[in-house]
């Protein structure tokens, strides 16, 4: 299990909004302000499930530029070193992103591993205790799949969509098939490929693809600073607001109260 997390990688393709030049990038990612609230989101949203997983055979790799500002890249070494799953790879900026994506997974691939269980996530969303877990003993169950086709997505689509606004933190359980968070995609280690050489949103014109639709899995965070700002389509559902927060405990280890007055200020 093999992950990608890029935290204000300076890159001119590969995002929702483009700019024409690497400058004009790099103000917009390396802002303070924003800096701080991307790491905010990091700290208090992301990274409480990545320290718990109840399988820790698993590596996330931290992708950014080598010219990050501090504190923000001296955080993120410390970071590192905290966490034995995490790596953080500096990959300078490239015109093609996708070629910088795989030159920060390259060095972490198993090449004797018998299949890598790719996945991509966001420095703002969040995946629960156990997804690792849970996507590799479901990968067990539907890997014929996979063997006669090479490539296999598996989806976990239960989740929960969290926007933060003015009016303060809005929770939707929502079930949305290939979001991107909580995706698997399960290929060969020969393959130069990583989870984000395929648009998850189009990706069964690449592979079959198997969806699970519980437990919830994931949370996407929708907020001022979010790459896309839409929900997407999806199928809501219904859960009290006592097992909701119960529930985000559980899953994630995050208390709505904390998340709020902190998001907030």
């Amino acid at each position: 299990m093999l992950g990608l997390c890029r935290f204000s990688y300076v890159g001119l393709r590969g995002y929702q909004v483009e700019h024409d030049t690497y400058d004009q990038r790099r103000a917009l990612l390396y802002d303070p302000d924003r800096l701080a609230r991307r790491w905010t989101w990091f700290t208090e949203v992301t990274l409480p499930a990545w320290r718990e997983q109840n399988d820790p055979d698993f590596t996330l790799v931290i992708m950014t530029g080598p010219d990050l500002p501090d504190p923000w890249l001296s955080q993120l070494r410390d970071l590192v070193q905290q966490v034995p799953q995490f790596r953080l790879e500096l990959v300078p900026p490239m015109e093609r992103h996708l070629a910088a994506c795989h030159a920060a997974i390259a060095p972490h691939v198993d090449p004797e591993a018998e299949v890598i269980g790719h996945f991509r996530h966001d420095d703002d969303d969040a995946v629960a205790v156990d997804y690792i877990k849970t996507a590799r003993k479901d990968f067990q169950r539907v890997k014929g799949l996979w063997r006669r086709a090479g490539k296999l997505a598996l989806d976990h689509s239960r989740g929960l969509m969290m926007r933060l606004d003015a009016g303060g933190l809005e929770l939707t359980p929502r079930i949305c098939h290939n979001m991107g968070v909580a995706l698997t995609v399960f290929l060969r280690p020969d393959l130069p490929e990583t989870a984000l050489h395929y648009d998850h949103s189009k990706i069964g014109q690449w592979m079959p693809g198997v969806s699970v639709p519980g437990p919830l899995m994931f949370i996407r965070s929708i907020h001022r600073d979010s790459d896309s700002g839409a929900m997407g389509p999806g199928h809501p559902f219904q859960m009290q607001p006592e097992a909701l927060d119960q529930q985000l405990w559980r899953r994630f280890r995050l208390r709505r109260n904390r998340l709020e007055t902190v998001l907030r200020d």
